[in-house]
């Protein structure tokens, strides 16, 4: 018989998460989303909790635990604020988990303890100013061997986590040479915070997840050593394909949290707002509307967790991962937009969390594969080419 249910250990992990979502995050996390500051004591309880250590196993200083353990957390927190949950979603799918996967055991030991422990993070540099949904075609980042050094140039764009004062290392998607059909050679090299050469912009100025950190990255002459190859020559982008479906399914369940954020909030307030002579929960045009809004969470949730279930098991999860991705991205955003309108002029103040959900729903449509590109992932792996 199916289930559809979390086992004892990872229902124990949400619990505790949700906890800290609820008496840690929510009171203080709206002051930092308004002043776009980074939330470095959150961040470091999340890390003292050893949330960024989820999957890893203990030798790297990880919990031990699974991919499904770190998506249980995302839904969590991102039911409560879409910042922090990004912060650990890029911390780990996008910086521990290409190191654990590809890295060497020098690499692995010298970078994962910290990572996991939340003392340092790691970034995921593939996007480029021109590139979008592009990036192989696109990719202008070259990095060539100099006397046992990688020399690199190029930038990069829209990347999570890596102009923050705990910043340790960014993974760095770069074409170092030409395949003999002509086609761009991409490797990934670790680039040191800090390194010479590289620069890191101003902060964006965002929408939505105000309370994380974007950059634009910059590399001009910037030297490393050859050792900082992280994995096989010339499968960078092999790598970061296998890495990108993983993520979806991190990103869809932290859409669902959003998604179920807003379902809690509507409830909250349907109960508590009165007009017309009693609480406007009774009116059966706002309970058909949360009555959508819940079909679409549980919709997005079964997707995300048959995803991971696929992938704990070792099977090709591609197609699920979009499906989960585009699911929980359209459920997120359709809930925001329903939530601010029950909340109707109260919705659009930043003092209520659906103001800020609304915000932060938009970007989820966007990163890590814009739902167009989920669709067309989808029609792929059902045989259909363009």
């Amino acid at each position: 018989m199916l289930s559809y249910g979390l086992d004892d250990e990872h229902e124990a992990l949400r619990k505790t998460v949700a906890e800290f979502a609820r008496d840690v995050v929510a009171p203080a996390i709206a002051s930092y989303y308004e002043r776009c500051e980074f939330p470095y004591e959150i961040i470091a309880q999340m890390g003292r909790m050893g949330l960024f250590g989820l999957p890893v196993p203990e030798e790297y200083g990880g919990m031990g635990g699974d991919f499904l353990a770190l998506c249980v957390a995302l839904e969590e927190l991102g039911r409560v604020d879409s910042s922090v949950a990004v912060t650990l979603e890029a911390g780990v799918a996008l910086g521990v988990m290409p190191i654990y996967r590809y890295g060497t055991e020098e690499q692995k030991r010298h970078w994962l303890p910290r990572l996991c422990a939340g003392e340092a993070l790691g970034a995921f540099g593939l996007t480029e100013p021109d590139g979008g949904s592009d990036v192989a075609g696109a990719m202008r980042t070259r990095a060539r061997l100099d006397g046992g050094r990688w020399v690199i140039d190029g930038t990069k764009a829209f990347i999570t986590n890596s102009g923050t004062d705990i910043t340790a290392v960014v993974a760095v998607a770069a074409v170092t040479g030409t395949r003999g059909d002509g086609s761009p050679e991409i490797s990934t090299i670790l680039v040191p915070s800090g390194t010479p050469g590289f620069t890191v912009s101003a902060k964006y100025s965002k929408v939505g997840w105000s309370a994380s950190d974007t950059r634009e990255l910059s590399f001009d002459g910037c030297q490393v050593p050859e050792a900082n190859l992280l994995g096989q020559r010339g499968r960078g982008y092999a790598q970061f394909l296998a890495t990108l479906d993983e993520g979806r399914v991190a990103i869809a369940a932290l859409s669902t949290g959003l998604a179920q954020g807003c379902v809690d909030e509507s409830l909250r307030y349907v109960r508590d707002r009165n007009a017309f002579g009693g609480p406007i929960g009774r009116f059966q045009a706002l309970q058909f509307k949360i009555a959508d809004m819940e079909a679409r969470t549980h919709t997005a949730r079964l997707a995300w967790y048959h995803a991971a279930a696929k992938m704990a098991a070792g099977q090709p999860f591609k197609k699920e991962a979009a499906i989960a991705k585009l699911t929980g991205a359209n459920a997120a955003m359709d809930n925001a937009r329903d939530a601010t309108q029950i909340f109707g002029g109260y919705g659009f103040m930043n003092e209520y969390p659906v103001g800020r959900f609304y915000r932060d729903a938009k970007i989820l449509e966007i990163g890590e594969g814009t739902s167009e590109i989920q669709r067309m992932l989808i029609a792929r792996e059902l045989g259909l080419k363009a």
